[in-house]
């Protein structure tokens, strides 16, 4: 695509390590419509792949090498730890070219893609934090990257804390849903239905929630969601769990799906993640329409759903999540008290007519 600006106000420039769409994605995409509405010209540094199709015409598209892992194991990791920095490298030239000369402000989108604009030399780059930093390799991305990295927004206050203790200046902006003017009934069918929407990716903790599931006879779960490019080989792992007999006939995997209609159908939600997540949005969504959500007490997750927005439970474990799911569907007193706090915190906090301005304010601060 080629924009050609008119407004006389800096570009906003999102540089994101990956073409494919999921909750970081999601957000960057909201963001980048809050910024045309405003009449700031917008362009996107990201691989080929879905995410270009979902930007919007007047966006202009920056074309990157991916950034990050698609998966690899064994042997293949040598290779694709040789592919990313190279792909840094490429990046940092590309965006050094492109915005020479220009007052932009660079808004880096993911956490892979941190070194290629430490690499391009860009001076007041501002980092939008996605991930609850919890593993040795994820810091050392920030080191390596740290130079590049003028200040930093985070989308939870958990996600906030670990680049402060690694001396990057953070503040805190919410995520955002849409309130829709409904809710689901509160009632739970004759057969009540669980459901998990997200990537099929390991971290997400699909395993633990189908152990948990194999303690509840006569309940079905639905899995919504695609695997990453190299994730595939732990979707058709999941599969062959279910099939077990203590499972089978009672697990079906939607693919992708419109998040609302799906979740109308659900009579809980679950997030199972064993990493800490920086505060799904599918938790939030959940939350704004009624359906009671079970999640893993850490990260973002335990700031949405803690005093009584919902259910949390330590991660890594099916019996603990077999028990919160079984008393969310049997206590019709729990179920009518955590449906009204969720929904009143989503209304109070998480409006996204009101973060997402909030966000872009926050990130574009000079």
């Amino acid at each position: 695509m080629n924009y050609r600006p008119t407004s006389t106000r800096r570009r906003v420039v999102f540089v994101t390590h990956t073409a494919q769409v999921s909750g970081a994605e999601l957000v960057m995409l909201q963001l980048v419509r809050c910024a045309l509405d405003e009449g700031r010209p917008v362009a996107v540094a990201c691989p080929d792949g879905p995410l270009r199709s979902r930007l919007p015409a007047e966006v202009d598209i920056l074309a990157i090498p991916l950034l990050g892992p698609q998966g690899e194991r064994g042997l293949a990791k040598a290779a694709t730890v040789a592919r990313i920095a190279a792909g840094w490298l490429q990046t940092g030239r590309i965006l050094r070219a492109a915005l020479r000369g220009r007052e932009d402000t660079v808004i880096v989108n993911s956490l892979f893609a941190l070194p290629a604009v430490a690499v391009a030399r860009i001076p007041g780059v501002v980092w939008l934090v996605h991930d609850t930093l919890s593993s040795a390799e994820q810091r050392g991305i920030v080191r390596l990257s740290r130079r590049g990295i003028a200040r930093a927004v985070a989308v939870s206050e958990p996600t906030a804390r670990p680049p402060r203790q690694l001396g990057i200046p953070v503040t805190v902006a919410h995520l955002g849903v849409e309130v829709p003017d409904f809710r689901v009934s509160p009632d739970v069918a004759a057969t009540p239905v669980i459901g998990m929407m997200g990537a099929l990716t390991p971290w997400k903790g699909h395993r633990v929630l189908l152990d948990a599931v194999s303690r509840m006879p006569g309940v079905r779960l639905e899995i919504a969601g695609e695997p990453f490019p190299g994730d595939e080989p732990y979707a058709e792992e999941l599969r062959r769990r279910a099939s077990e007999p203590d499972l089978d006939g009672r697990v079906a995997f939607l693919g992708r799906v419109e998040p609302l209609p799906t979740l109308r159908t659900w009579d809980v939600a679950v997030s199972a993640s064993i990493s800490p997540e920086a505060g799904p949005l599918v938790a939030l969504e959940a939350m704004s329409v009624g359906v009671p959500m079970v999640g893993t007490d850490h990260g973002g997750t335990s700031v949405l759903l803690g005093g009584g927005a919902g259910l949390l439970v330590p991660p890594g474990d099916p019996d603990a999540l077999a028990a919160a799911l079984h008393r969310i569907l049997t206590d019709d007193g729990l179920r009518r008290s955590v449906t009204e706090t969720a929904r009143r915190r989503v209304e109070e906090n998480y409006d996204r007519t009101t973060t997402v301005p909030r966000m872009l304010e926050e990130l574009l601060r000079a």
